[in-house]
């Protein structure tokens, strides 16, 4: 008898989604569909709550002969998007009240979030490529929800367009891996590397491949130029569920492919991960210093976040693997609490200027306090979570370089530095809301539902970052999963 007990939460996901659009036949009320979403959410998060709860007796659950495990890692990724599409749902309420399809919209965020967890729980080549295309493909549609805005048109149209790409290197460079090495299993694909002896020239192609399709995923340079496009043109709770929930999900892809199935080749491909992570960080900020589009400005800031997490790789180590995790678990909150906050300001003809955002502290305390809590923690302000994790993250590259690897220390250099000039056009933005004086100076009746997602987001940046320890400790649990040397 099948045990469908690892797949649940998907279980319960995919219910609720295909039971949104019968409901929408009764109701087109906002609050009513996404009222049923979170209902459903937070059934799937239960379930992995009491999986963490009860794993030293049940420390993995394997499905379909193990092409799917429920674990550590992949439970832990799992609260992670569970978490963005609560808060992307909530605010959803008041941001489509007034748009048409709402069942369809709540579906498929339901449908992306699905894809999430498949991805998380994916062993082999197969399951991973099937998880990040069920994400990919709602991803195009929700860009396009609001059909009849020319950006957001024009945004899916790339979107869909860079994605078809990198879905075909993607594809090309795992099916030349199987064709080298005979498996789709991360782990007998490593086993079968290790055996290999010679040049082989397909091989390396293979891995060129999958960096560049994965690399478009998350937004790597130079795979990087789609994305501001696209977080602008897209509405803007949907681009807050791109940059803070399926971007981390290419991650995890990352992680497995690189971790698991070609650690056994580290020594040719870590350099190369190297350059492209400090060139991911260096040119994002650097792009985000001009930008006067606030969302702009957070998609390039996106993009240097993308390189910091790289760092994990190269690096190779469980330690560093817990700082990786540990900073996708805070910047699903930071970035996605920023998102959600000029979705939240958008509602009230606040636009997306950044001269727009001048005086808005006097207009309203709560949300100029709480997007200036999320810029410092993207910068990496104590005692905000973005310290936190940049702390555990930068000092991997340091430990490593202790330990012998002196060039690796170059990472957390540039990681560092890059920091420093991310300060300047977030501070920027703080100015502008807390020093300078706007064109009004009304007080602004903001949507409670949309300002309760902000505060979920608010909350979780400042006590993961005053009270890091147990997120540490599940990142470094989440990372044990990895047969890595610790290097802490």
């Amino acid at each position: 008898m099948i045990d469908f007990s690892a797949i649940l939460p998907e279980i319960i996901l995919v219910l609720v989604a295909i039971l949104l659009p019968a409901i929408g036949f009764a109701t087109k009320s906002s609050k009513v569909l996404a009222g049923v979403s979170l209902v459903g959410i937070a059934g799937a998060m239960l379930v992995l709550i009491n999986f963490l709860w009860n794993i030293n007796t049940t420390p993995s659950i394997s499905f379909m002969n193990g092409s799917l495990v429920l674990n550590a890692f992949s439970a832990l990724f799992g609260l992670v998007f569970l978490g963005v599409a609560f808060f992307v749902i909530l605010a959803s309420v008041k941001y489509v009240e007034n748009d048409r399809n709402k069942p369809e919209y709540f579906s498929l965020i339901l449908f992306a979030t699905l894809g999430m967890l498949f991805v998380s729980m994916a062993t082999d080549l197969l399951s991973l490529f099937v998880g990040i295309e069920m994400t990919s493909i709602v991803s195009y549609i929700l860009v396009a929800y609001r059909k009849k805005d020319p950006k957001a048109s024009e945004a899916a149209t790339k979107y869909f367009i860079i994605g078809g790409m990198s879905t075909g290197f993607t594809l090309f460079g795992i099916s030349l891996l199987y064709g080298v090495t005979g498996e789709i299993s991360f782990t007998a694909i490593n086993a079968a590397l290790v055996g290999l002896t010679g040049f082989n020239p397909v091989l390396y192609l293979a891995i060129i491949m999958t960096i560049a399709g994965f690399g478009f995923k998350v937004a790597l340079v130079p795979f990087h130029a789609w994305a501001p496009d696209v977080y602008e043109g897209a509405p803007t709770t949907i681009t807050a569920m791109l940059a803070a929930g399926s971007k981390k999900m290419g991650f995890i892809a990352l992680f497995k492919l690189f971790l698991i199935g070609l650690i056994a080749l580290k020594a040719d491909w870590s350099v190369v991960v190297a350059i492209i992570a400090i060139a991911t960080m260096t040119v994002g900020n650097l792009m985000a210093l001009s930008q006067t589009n606030i969302k702009r400005m957070l998609a390039y800031s996106s993009i240097a976040q993308a390189g910091y997490i790289l760092i994990a790789i190269p690096v190779a180590t469980q330690y560093a693997l817990a700082g990786g995790i540990f900073q996708i678990m805070t910047h699903a909150f930071m970035k996605g609490g920023a998102f959600i906050a000029v979705a939240t300001l958008a509602t009230v003809a606040i636009g997306e200027t950044i001269t727009e955002y001048k005086g808005l502290a006097k207009r309203s305390a709560f949300m100029a306090f709480a997007i200036a809590i999320f810029l410092f923690a993207l910068a990496g302000i104590p005692p905000l979570s973005g310290f936190a994790s940049k702390f555990v993250l930068f000092s991997a590259p340091i430990s490593a370089a202790v330990a012998g690897s002196e060039w690796l220390l170059w990472l957390a250099v540039a990681g560092i530095i890059n920091s420093a000039i991310s300060l300047f056009y977030y501070v920027r933005i703080v100015k502008y809301m807390y020093v300078d004086r706007g064109a009004s100076e009304e007080k602004l009746k903001l949507p409670t539902s949309m300002v309760a997602a902000v505060a979920i987001c608010l909350a979780m940046t400042i006590i993961m970052g005053i009270w890091p320890e147990p997120f540490i400790n599940a990142a470094q649990s989440a990372a044990r999963t990895f047969v890595l040397p610790w290097g802490g």
